[in-house]
């Protein structure tokens, strides 16, 4: 059977989508209860809208959290990393090779692994996105394997400390493409936490279904907060529709797009997921794994040899004879 390699051939057609007017906060639920961590908006007919991800989540909870603060509202000590961080990681070793490395991914369905010494040193993380461009290289270009080391992302801005508390977790997570944040204490990798986790946080879903959240819509007004270049200044409340804080410019793919180029927007851009359209319409999406899982299968890694046994016959005394 041969691989596929257009978009309309790995495409997942079976979607959870919300409607433009659904409240945002049942959106945030449902976007939890699935286990997703994005959904399309669409209209009547399917009619592509936009975007609700994890990520717009986190626009809610930032305006929610600073619009209670300025109105006065009472509200517990945020709670800092070490109190909800996950403790129980996924962690690679940088010198696991690098295609056993984006199998340990997609067994585990991760986005991404931190990459730690023998002493838990955080030393980087390996995430789909390295992983997609390995893939490529490597289906394109013959790349031959070597060691995750490196591939790994060093880059510390995706790293907090112990103290660091949620509403901070949650600006991060608003301001960078990051899904995981990396929690270190003299630089070793002592946790993790996720866009989810803040969303599962207890805290904030009590901020999101208690009283405040009528009060504050009460004072609120309409304000198109999709179309601001700053989504989580401390302006008043928008519409609660999730229409209101869904993400209408996020990319969007047509069904006949080869894998090479859905691997191209991929690594060009900081999504995730990409919506398939027709004729404007929601036909099905992809997401970074549905690549690296098309592409894993177009590599083919040749076997290491086998380390036979070698029989040598008896070898019986000789006498030289010299030649003068």
């Amino acid at each position: 059977m041969e691989s596929p390699r257009l978009a309309q051939d790995i495409m997942v057609e079976k979607l959870v989508t919300l409607n433009p007017d659904q409240d945002v906060f049942e959106s945030i639920k449902s976007l939890l209860k699935h286990k997703i961590t994005g959904a399309p908006v669409v209209g009547d007919n399917r009619l592509y809208l936009g975007m609700f991800s994890e990520k717009c989540c986190m626009s809610v909870l930032t305006l929610i959290a600073h619009l209670a603060s300025e109105r006065g509202y009472p509200s517990a000590a945020p709670p800092t990393a070490s109190q909800f961080m996950a403790t129980k990681l996924v962690t690679l070793d940088p010198r696991t090779d690098v295609f056993d490395a984006i199998a340990y991914l997609l067994k585990h369905h991760v986005s991404g692994v931190p990459v730690i010494d023998a002493d838990r040193n955080f030393l980087g993380v390996f995430s789909e996105k390295t992983s997609m461009r390995v893939l490529v290289d490597a289906a394109y270009e013959n790349m031959p394997t070597t060691e995750v080391g490196a591939f790994k992302n060093p880059d510390r801005g995706r790293t907090i400390s112990e103290q660091t508390t949620l509403l901070e977790c949650a600006q991060i997570f608003l301001d960078t493409p990051y899904r995981r944040l990396c929690v270190l204490k003299d630089g070793k990798l002592v946790g993790q936490i996720s866009r989810r986790d803040v969303l599962l946080n207890e805290n904030i879903l009590t901020a999101i279904v208690n009283d405040r959240r009528e009060a504050l819509i009460a004072e609120s007004r309409q304000v198109d907060l999709s179309e601001a270049e700053e989504p989580t200044e401390h302006g008043p409340l928008p519409s609660t529709a999730v229409h209101n804080f869904s993400d209408r410019k996020a990319h969007t793919i047509t069904a006949d797009l080869d894998l090479l180029g859905i691997a191209q927007v991929f690594l060009t851009t900081p999504y995730r997921r990409l919506p398939v359209l027709h004729e404007g319409k929601l036909i099905g999406q992809i997401s970074r794994r549905d690549v690296l899982l098309a592409t894993n299968n177009l590599i083919q890694i040749a076997p290491e040899p086998v380390k036979a046994m070698l029989y040598l016959s008896s070898i019986s005394d000789r006498q030289e004879t010299r030649f003068a």
